[in-house]
């Protein structure tokens, strides 16, 4: 057959703003005044500047990258550590220049972390001040009234004003003060390590023993002269951190604004001690009005508990069990603003609701019913708790929910999914930004106060299409699964067309949404020569907890059974799917199902592209894997069954697996363990390493990824 001529130009496009994603504004903070900061990069570049949105919805630029770092314009560029690049890949920050931010709880001052500096900018006059910590700092934090800045250096706390720097904790060997752990920050969804006290003389600290864990290197062998990178990760199975919190004060004479050469650092950390059963810090807040608050899960993630600091120990408030696993990345517990209560997500009932509790944990209401469809609970003040939730699976939206009881109201409009992006939604003082990814293309980025919306300008660039992908439902043994169907821009009724399955399949994650932006690769896929279908199945999440829990002890079963059903169903309804040539490829978990499918369905699927697969659950990390397939001590054939070196044998169809070196959350020795595996087995892949992480940002090796894989698709297919 003749296949359609390629659109190098969308491709292009796309690889060069990171998938229309660059020029986007993202939201940093909300000030008491109601003043918006968010970061933004050009439309081809990755460095960002910071702006304010004012009230009035006028906009002004705060600072930029180059400005700050003394550059030329648009060469905001700065060298990272190895720590800081880590905790970037944690939270997928491909973005450069202004990265993070702190501000005053005032709203005076903010301070911006940049090529080694922290540059303290005055809003009211402009004024910028250069602190100098006086070597590397790690995660700085502006103390809330503005005057210090505590930071980590080499595993321990340092606390910073504009005249002095001294440390401030001196870790034992093989621990470190102020750094959330591996498992925290790529799993649990908190990347911070210390926080400070409302009255800024204190300090609350995680101190991690490492000793016991696992020590991993990343190699770049691309980069020979360059040293393996060591770090701790937690395998399956094998020894987590060990984790304590502290509180340390600074004790200043006169004023708290004195120098840090007037000031006593107590070395000596109050420890804060629980039940060491509960194995997992998943959170820590010390907000006014309330006291030192943590979440703490134990090993099995069956049992969750709620602690409170009352003057002596942490004790528990609240707890809750589950005897599959719990989800601890909702956003709860919110203290009320007075400390007069705090608010809790709970899936016990088999549906997410949020309740308000007393300050002793007891349940003063419930605020929401399971039919509202509630996913994150993403902040509160005095007029109500603000969060995310849908009831249609394949759309979000932004809602208030008063603490009387009554009646939830919805802030967005219901076009499309709004916070579809890590961390795009921000809700203080009685202000809400989100961004909305609209079902008919495009996105905004909106402030909504209690009487102003205002939308955040973007430079991004639009695609210059808007996908065909049709969104409809099939009925599996009782259930309704969505499906996303594109088709080419040229379609031809009468003609078969070969079928791309593009698939994540796994936990916390959907891939059927009403917002068309998320389809653009797939049109420029389609309209190769092919037809991309996607669906969502059983273990992803917004359809109940029986829907989600389906997947224990077994995280291939199911999602690849009713990806196949799915398929299936929408190829009996519509023939212009030729079933006879089926591709599937996927990055991650995706990429572990991609390689799976082949392995035990090659009647279905006649080739595969793996993007950075996990092949062995037992070289992952502890809180993901031990989450859904518990210890291998305990479910040895699980681990056993789901695992690709297992199947690797069965290969009879093509697979492609790509695969950075450097990808330091699905290590690269997972696919090094399945060529081996293949080898004796006298099997064979086709392999493509990447000089990269697990995120692909750098545009040429995106545009190369797509222009190999479509080749791949069309030879093979």
């Amino acid at each position: 057959m003749t296949w359609p001529a390629l659109d190098d130009k969308l491709l292009a496009d796309a690889a060069a703003t990171y998938n229309f994603r660059l020029g986007v504004p993202t939201p940093l903070a909300i000030t008491p005044d109601g003043a918006v900061l968010f970061r933004r990069t050009p439309p081809r570049a990755f460095s960002a500047d910071l702006f304010e949105l004012a009230p009035d919805g006028t906009v002004r630029t705060l600072a930029t990258a180059a400005e700050l770092l003394g550059l030329p314009s648009g060469h905001g560029e700065e060298n990272l550590s190895n720590e800081e690049k880590a905790r970037r890949e944690r939270t997928r920050t491909a973005t450069k220049g202004v990265v993070d931010i702190d501000v005053s709880e005032d709203g005076a001052v903010v301070m911006v972390p940049l090529g080694g500096k922290f540059f303290l900018i005055e809003r009211a006059t402009g004024k910028r001040t250069v602190v100098d910590p006086g070597g590397p700092a790690y995660d700085p934090r502006l103390s809330p009234d503005g005057t210090r800045i505590a930071f980590i250096r080499d595993g321990a706390l340092w606390l910073s004003t504009r005249t002095a720097n001294r440390q401030w904790t001196t870790p034992p060997e093989g621990h470190e003060d102020g750094i959330a752990d591996f498992a925290a920050q790529e799993e649990l969804s908190r990347t911070r390590g210390f926080w400070w006290s409302p009255d800024s003389r204190s300090i609350a600290f995680q101190r991690t023993d490492t000793r016991g864990m696992d020590t991993l290197y990343v190699a770049d062998a691309r980069n020979p002269e360059r040293a393996p990178v060591p770090f701790k990760y937690p395998r399956a199975g094998r020894p987590n951190a060990k984790i304590q919190l502290g509180v340390v004060t600074a004790h200043v004479s006169g004023d708290a604004t004195a120098d840090l050469e007037r000031a006593h650092l107590v070395a000596m950390p109050t420890w804060l001690t629980w039940d060491a059963t509960y194995e997992y810090l998943v959170s820590v807040q010390w907000p006014t009005g309330a006291p030192l608050t943590a979440v703490v899960l134990d090993r099995d993630q069956q049992d969750v508990a709620v602690l409170a600091f009352d003057g002596t120990k942490l004790s528990p408030i609240l707890t809750e069990h589950d005897d599959a696993w719990l989800n601890v990345d909702v956003g709860a517990p919110k203290w009320l603003p007075d400390g007069s209560g705090f608010l809790w997500m709970s899936e016990a009932s088999g549906a997410w609701t949020l309740a308000l509790h007393a300050p002793d944990g007891t349940l003063v209401r419930a605020l929401t019913k399971p039919d509202l469809g509630l996913r994150k609970l993403v902040g509160v003040d005095p007029n109500g708790a603000v969060v995310l939730a849908s009831a249609a699976p394949t759309r979000q939206d932004v809602y208030r929910v008063p603490l009387d009881g009554d009646a939830p109201v919805r802030l967005t409009d219901g076009d499309g999914v709004a916070g579809q992006a890590r961390n795009s939604v921000l809700a203080k003082h009685g202000m809400v930004t989100v961004e909305v990814a609209r079902e008919r293309g495009g996105r905004a980025t909106l402030a909504i106060g209690a009487t102003s919306r205002h939308e955040l300008p973007s430079v991004a660039e639009r695609a210059s299409l808007i996908p065909t992908t049709k969104l409809e439902t099939v009925e599996l043994a009782g259930r309704t699964h969505h499906v996303a169907i594109t088709r080419p821009r040229a379609f031809d009724a009468s003609r078969r067309y070969p079928v791309l399955l593009k698939v994540y399949a796994g936990p916390h994650a959907v891939m059927v949404e009403a917002a068309a932006d998320g389809y653009i690769m797939d049109q420029w896929y389609a309209d190769a020569g092919f037809i991309v279908v996607r669906s969502d199945n059983r273990g992803t999440p917004n359809r109940g907890r029986a829907w989600e829990r389906a997947i224990l002890k077994d995280l291939i079963t199911v999602p690849l059974d009713d990806q196949v059903a799915a398929l299936q169903a929408v190829g009996a309804r519509h023939r212009e799917l030729d079933l006879s040539r089926v591709g599937i490829f996927g990055w991650s978990f995706g990429g572990y199902v991609a390689a799976m499918a082949v392995l035990l369905r090659p009647d279905v699927f006649k080739a595969a592209i793996a993007g950075a697969p996990v092949t062995d659950w037992a070289l992952y990390d502890t809180a993901y894997t031990e989450r859904y397939m518990k210890t291998p001590q305990q479910n040895a054939a699980g681990y056993t069954a789901t695992s690709a070196l297992t199947h690797a044998a069965k290969l009879t169809r093509p697979l492609l697996v790509i695969h950075g070196i450097t990808d330091d959350n699905v290590h690269f020795a997972h696919t090094l363990a399945l060529i081996e595996h293949l080898y004796l087995a006298a099997k064979r892949a086709e392999v493509i390493t990447l000089s990269a992480t697990h995120m692909v940002p750098d545009p040429k090796l995106m545009l190369a990824r797509e222009q190999i894989q479509i080749d791949f698709f069309r030879e093979k297919l």
